[in-house]
């Protein structure tokens, strides 16, 4: 489970760096890699960092916690 949550701790930080450039620069770096954002690879990828973010609910209660994290399961 541990590399599960390693997974989607990337894959929400490259959805931040991409929304990132979208709300600086108006340039979506999924979307220029994988044909635009109607293309079926980008559109993938966009489910699977929306996914990612909804797995992440799961860590709300160990924001609180001292020294011990999920990823320490």
């Amino acid at each position: 489970m541990k590399a599960f949550n390693v997974i989607a701790l990337i894959l929400l930080i490259i959805g931040g760096i991409n929304w990132l450039l979208v709300g600086l620069f108006q340039f979506d770096l999924v979307a220029a890699i994988f044909g635009g954002q109607s293309g079926a690879i980008a559109r993938i990828v966009y489910v699977i960092v929306g996914l990612c973010a909804l797995y992440s609910l799961v860590f709300i209660p160990f924001v609180n916690r001292e020294r011990r994290t999920p990823l320490e399961h």
